[in-house]
């Protein structure tokens, strides 16, 4: 499995970026997709996950903010981030697996995720 982010930057707080993770490699036919960060001295975060079937689930610290989609023709995941905050730096990374547990859901845990891309560094300037 291949993950490789791109569209990190840095902005002005207010401002936009749109991130892009291209997947190859996995061939689930039910899997979850994340968005995680990881700030300079902090624990890597979960941000949003999108399972294969369209659901989603976000951080409260981004809902109404950032949107999480992918398009399965491309294999490619995304994640709009709007009104970035000061606080919303951190390296982004994209993870991919299978669904967790016999209820199979898709979680923001970064336990649940084997598959990692490499991650695109997004700085929000107050």
């Amino acid at each position: 499995v291949q993950l490789v982010e791109s569209g990190g930057g840095s902005v002005q707080a207010g401002g936009s970026l749109r991130l892009s993770c291209a997947a190859s490699g996995y061939t689930y036919s039910t899997y979850c997709m994340s968005w995680f960060r990881q700030a300079p001295g902090k624990e890597r975060e979960g941000v949003a996950v999108i399972r294969s079937d369209g659901r989603t689930t976000y951080a409260n610290s981004v809902k109404g903010r950032f949107t999480i989609s992918k398009d399965n023709a491309e294999n490619t995941l995304y994640l709009e981030m709007n009104s970035l905050k000061p606080e919303d730096t951190a390296k982004y990374y994209c993870a991919v697996d299978r669904p967790a547990g016999y209820l199979q859901l898709c979680v923001l845990s970064s336990s649940q995720y084997n598959y990692w891309g490499q991650g695109t560094q997004v700085t929000v300037s107050s």
